[in-house]
């Protein structure tokens, strides 16, 4: 199935300039985040996360919903490709949480060439994901519309760092070996199918807003930031939650193969509570 890029465009309602450049660049980005969600439902769901073109826009686009780094990024990538972009898919070892090891290479990220510069792209990492691409540089702090970034040099990789704060957060690392299809089938597979992902053993839900605010949600807690300031709360009410995930995070529930029903959705957040308290024990 080929690649519908008008569809696309309506989806994160962008009506600019789709010829090569950089601010057509920076537009796309950024209406992408803000309005195609990061979420992990498919995966509590145990539903396979397919990559195939048809597979992702049928999710993304047509059924609005939302998805992970391999779903974001393979879309953002198609409909680069389609405009005439000089792109392609890279891999990073995801290094937020500090592990005393060497992590595998289980993030999606994008390289973008314009002329001479080359740009990193990504749509899809949660909360800390970048609303605008960044400029290939080292040691140079470089703004996005939802926060601050910076690269370091780590000879053959590079290191992405996000300010938190008055903290420098480690993101990833990544070299620039093209990753290929195959590549992310099978690190896709491991993702989503391992019994111990993350993925697996937690809600998540994030939506940058256009004014330059953040919705997230953890398991049943909820997040709005803007201006600088945040609120946070629990719904202990899992109906109220399933309305939350279209009122907040707009992600279409309805669809034939990718919508969710609300007793499904309950029946899935009563396990995940009853994993998180057997675990306690």
């Amino acid at each position: 199935m080929a690649f519908d890029l008008h569809a696309y465009l309506a989806r994160i309602g962008y009506s600019g300039s789709t010829r090569p450049s950089l601010t057509s660049l920076q537009q796309i980005h950024h209406a992408h985040v803000c309005a195609i969600p990061f979420e992990n439902l498919d995966v509590l769901l145990d539903r396979p996360i397919h990559l195939e073109t048809e597979a992702i826009q049928e999710k993304l686009v047509v059924a609005r919903r939302g998805g992970y780094c391999y779903e974001h990024n393979s879309l953002l990538l198609l409909a680069l490709q389609a405009m005439g972009f000089d792109a392609r898919g890279l891999a990073a070892r995801v290094v937020i949480a500090q592990p005393p090891s060497v992590p595998p290479r289980t993030h999606m990220l994008l390289l973008v060439q314009l002329e001479e510069e080359f740009w990193i792209a990504d749509a899809g990492f949660g909360g800390a994901t970048l609303s605008g691409p960044i400029r290939l540089l080292p040691d140079c702090i470089q703004h996005t519309p939802h926060g601050d970034y910076q690269l370091e040099s780590l000879g053959e990789e590079w290191l992405l760092r996000h300010r938190r704060g008055d903290q420098w957060l480690p993101l990833y690392r990544f070299d620039l070996v093209t990753q290929y299809p195959s590549d992310y089938l099978m690190a896709n597979h491991f993702v989503y199918s391992w019994p111990h992902s993350h993925f697996r053993q937690h809600l998540l839900a994030a939506r940058y807003l256009s004014d330059g605010g953040q919705v997230a949600l953890e398991n049943r807690r909820f997040s709005r930031y803007a201006a600088g300031k945040g609120e946070r709360h629990t719904l202990d009410d899992l109906s109220a939650l399933y309305r939350l995930l279209h009122e907040e995070f707009q992600l279409g529930l309805k669809h034939s193969l990718y919508g969710i029903s609300e007793e499904a959705f309950i029946e899935m957040m009563t396990r995940l509570a009853q994993r998180e308290k057997s675990s306690t024990l």
